[in-house]
């Protein structure tokens, strides 16, 4: 116990002076606050200007349609032919859609086509639509953004008055066709299990914590055992302890280095936002990341342990059997696959919102893929209470089982040179130890 409790400190002692960890560390939580202070400091610059700019969106009347929007992008509605729309029925669409676009400046272009493309082309609007009639019309943007939900928001407003048209040719009044257009649909949703929208993003914030910390801190528990090895430094190290205490000690010395970071990142994360929320105006995808439940928190930390010490004895194992650095990126390449296969599972399940496939409760039992696997389907659906306890204690009993199985590995590893041997042989090896 004292040969690990010396050799957990020195280890620990060596990530604290690690100029990369400490600058990694430094530049994540440097990160987090410029991301969470970024409204306060945004809004100082542009508060004014909004302000200002509501201000101008007001006619007289107070009905909060832009009649100046000078600065704005130019958007353009015309007709495509001569008497295809009345210079009437044009006004009313530069009205609509002037209270429908209230981030362009809508004007009415007199031209055809051909004119309205020569505009956007030489960057005088940023977009137009022509109109054959209230109910066809051809959109045209100089580039096609991935967002952009222009005709979409069009359609809606020329469905609109197409419908109150239709009522007024009817003998309904306009300001009857209106009320009737304009009555809300109240709704209530009321989830009778757990939220998936709501949990999606802390979920994923913590399975890709996860995902980064062992391929990062596994790596390097391998890296610094097979530094040692081809250094020649750890036939003196064995002299002196047992091999089980340096490898428990280099994983667990990792781990707590790994859970300081995290710690600190979110930590500070957690801290900026709460001096910062006012100024995030109650966004629903922020909020929801820093309003994780007591209880999903502890699931969180006994997985994120229990996953991080399985992969980091493997890792510790495979680097006691590299004689070479050269050698690490090859002998540790099917534990990196096998974590890699799990988390895509994870994630494309996440996605799908479907967490609860065959496939998931599979690796919900799997050792090696239910720290993730478990985790998101109790954040992101319900699962019974016997099937979590069944996990978790598959998953100490495999850490159990696999360090101690790793130790052993270790004890022969080291004193293994040459060409990296084959599973085989080293199983065979540690059979006859």
């Amino acid at each position: 116990m004292n040969q690990l409790g010396t050799i957990f400190k020195f280890e620990l002692k060596g990530y604290m002076k690690n100029k990369v960890f400490v600058g990694v560390t430094i530049f994540l939580v440097a990160l987090v606050a410029v991301v969470m202070f970024f409204p306060r400091v945004s809004g100082g610059f542009v508060g004014g200007e909004e302000e200002s700019s509501e201000g101008a969106g007001m006619d007289e009347q107070g009905t909060g349609q832009a009649e100046d929007r000078e600065g704005y992008p130019v958007m353009l509605v015309a007709a495509s032919g001569e008497g295809t729309l009345s210079s009437d029925s044009m006004e009313t669409l530069r009205q609509a859609f002037s209270q429908a676009f209230m981030d362009y400046d809508v004007r009415i272009a007199e031209k055809d086509a051909e004119d309205v493309k020569e505009e956007i082309l030489s960057e005088d609007a940023e977009c137009a639509f022509v109109f054959d009639s209230l109910t066809s019309y051809t959109y045209y943007v100089g580039n096609l953004s991935m967002n952009d939900q222009n005709s979409y928001r069009a359609s809606e407003v020329l469905e609109g008055m197409f419908r109150m048209n239709a009522m007024v040719e009817k003998g309904v009044s306009p300001e009857e066709a209106q009320e009737i257009l304009q009555t809300p649909i109240t709704y209530e949703t009321e989830s009778l299990g757990k939220d998936q929208i709501q949990n999606f993003f802390y979920t994923y914030i913590m399975i890709f914590a996860l995902y980064m910390v062992i391929l990062l801190y596994g790596q390097m528990v391998a890296t610094n055992v097979a530094t040692e090895k081809s250094s020649r430094a750890m036939e003196l190290l064995i002299t002196s302890a047992k091999p089980a205490s340096m490898m428990f000690g280099k994983v667990f010395a990792s781990c707590f280095a790994g859970f300081i970071q995290l710690v600190a990142v979110f930590g500070s994360a957690l801290l900026f936002y709460q001096i910062n929320a006012p100024y995030w105006g109650g966004n629903e995808i922020i909020s929801s990341i820093f309003a994780i439940p007591t209880e999903l928190l502890i699931y969180m930390l006994v997985f994120f342990v229990l996953g991080f010490l399985i992969y980091a004895f493997l890792y510790g194992a495979v680097g006691s059997t590299a004689s070479k650095l050269e050698d690490i990126n090859t002998s540790v390449m099917p534990i990196t696959l096998l974590f890699i296969v799990g988390f895509f599972v994870v994630i494309f399940s996440m996605t799908n919102g479907s967490v609860d496939n065959l496939l998931m409760k599979i690796c919900s039992f799997v050792p090696f893929t239910s720290p993730m696997a478990m985790f998101t389907r109790i954040a992101m659906s319900t699962v019974p209470f016997y099937e979590i306890v069944i996990s978790i204690v598959i998953l100490i009993a495999s850490v159990f089982g696999i360090g101690a199985l790793s130790a052993r590995i270790y004890r022969v590893g080291v004193l293994l040179y040459g060409k990296p041997p084959k599973i085989g042989a080293v199983l065979k090896s540690v059979w006859k130890a």
